[in-house]
């Protein structure tokens, strides 16, 4: 599976294999700037520049949670085992949320 996100607030979930696109999520207010599978690949989190990062469950498409950050957000990564998110702006500020 692929996610994109795009200047028209949406985020898209893809079939790798045959091209398709699965759905399309919509959440964010702003552009849709960064998005990034959990390591185990059961959650994503998207990042925009509506200040929001928003973490989304693959199978359903569902939103699970909105963190907010002081800026448009511009980059999201998960640490290796899942448990610590970070995010940047593009003022170079970075905020970094535990997962419980």
């Amino acid at each position: 599976m692929l996610a994109s996100g795009s200047k028209d607030n949406t985020i898209k979930l893809w079939n790798v294999k045959t091209g398709r696109e699965i759905r399309t999520l919509t959440g964010h207010s702003e552009w849709v700037s960064s998005v990034v599978f959990s390591n185990g690949g059961q959650i994503f989190a998207s990042s925009s520049g509506d200040d929001t990062i928003k973490l989304w469950e693959v199978a359903t498409g569902e939103e699970i949670l909105t963190l907010t950050h002081f800026g448009s957000v511009c980059s999201v990564a998960f640490s290796l085992d899942g448990r610590w998110l970070a995010a940047g702006d593009y003022c170079g500020n970075i905020k970094i949320w535990r997962r419980t």
